[in-house]
């Protein structure tokens, strides 16, 4: 049987759905419960849509997946789709470690080879903390002098997981745009004056650097998601007067825009990294795609309008589709295999 964490966001509603309709048994646990391996006893898979923002997630969730397959149990997300997630640091030693077309990034854990570095580097620079999604914690480093504060800041108090006032502004671009609510702005006003849990759980970021190279004349970027080796994208064009796409909500979706070369990429990365989803940021540097950053997890509306998806031998499915279920199916092969 298949326990699914019991929870109404993310992908939980939309497996549970898939299940009822195969008439497939599954149960719904509560992950955050103490006896929770009690609750799993007549289970042989778990699947669970953790996320960077909730603070008990942050507190156990990886842990208790990477337990679970330790002992031989089948987890979604499992190891190798999940230890990465949210960690921008981790993603760089792995994408060189597997020699990944990526865009050139820099860790610094001393202070002095922060300063070294900045004294030869070039500007514009892009300034980033390892966790954040939709674009935040992410900054356009102009100059050296600016680059210097960061480096100073990084190495003595730290940084905040959760930007309020670049919050603040996001929310007021989105309701120009009538994508969010006077509620939504009210929301990020008090936000200003109160941090969420997840940041007290995360606390500041400190001691380590963290840059990447800017690539300019970039309108837009690409995000790919692999599931199950079916591949569907999305074009994310950046905000305006900003380099920033992730999290723009401006989003095109017409298959003209996706080359059967970046679907061979993300096909071909996805087999390299054994996962079982995963999401590519993609950006072009003149004619060549360079990763950005992974994800096993995405805001699954924002690809409902996706014209279809391509399988690995590179055909084009067009219509809707449901990426969840494929999770689910991922999830039945391995138990099929026991």
């Amino acid at each position: 049987m298949i326990a699914i964490h019991k929870s109404n966001s993310g992908f939980h509603v939309n497996w549970k759905k898939y299940l009822k309709n195969k008439n497939i048994p599954y149960k719904e646990v509560n992950c955050y419960d103490n006896d929770l391996i009690e609750q799993l006893q007549d289970c042989k898979a778990l699947m669970w849509h953790h996320s960077q923002n909730d603070p008990r997630d942050l507190n156990i969730a990886k842990q208790i997946l990477f337990a679970l397959e330790h002992s031989g149990f089948i987890v979604f997300p499992d190891f190798k789709t999940n230890w990465h997630f949210d960690d921008k640091l981790g993603q760089k030693y792995l994408f060189e470690l597997h020699g990944l077309p990526m865009v050139k990034s820099f860790a610094f854990f001393e202070k002095k080879k922060a300063i070294d570095f900045l004294n030869s580097t070039s500007y514009p620079i892009v300034f980033k903390l390892r966790g954040g999604a939709g674009s935040f914690n992410v900054k356009l480093v102009r100059n050296k002098p600016e680059a210097q504060k960061l480096v100073n800041k990084a190495f003595a108090t730290g940084f905040s997981n959760f930007d309020s006032m670049g919050h603040l502004k996001e929310t007021i671009r989105k309701l120009k745009l009538k994508k969010a609510t006077f509620t939504d702005l009210l929301k990020s006003i008090y936000r200003l004056f109160t941090k969420p849990t997840f940041v007290k759980v995360m606390g500041k970021e400190v001691g380590y650097v963290y840059f990447q190279e800017f690539i300019p004349n970039n309108s837009f970027d690409l995000r790919t998601i692999v599931i199950d080796n079916k591949v569907f994208a999305i074009k994310r064009n950046v905000r305006e007067n900003d380099f920033r796409a992730s999290g723009s909500g401006n989003i095109e979706y017409d298959k003209k825009y996706f080359s059967d070369e970046l679907i061979q990429l993300s096909l071909d990365i996805s087999n390299k990294l054994k996962t079982q989803c995963v999401a590519f940021d993609f950006v072009y540097k003149n004619t060549e795609l360079l990763l950005i950053e992974v994800s096993y997890g995405f805001l699954k509306e924002g690809y409902y309008d996706c014209a279809g998806y391509w399988d690995e031998n590179l055909n084009f499915y067009e219509g809707k589709f449901d990426p969840c279920d494929w999770m689910v199916d991922i999830v039945l092969k391995q138990l099929n295999k026991k």
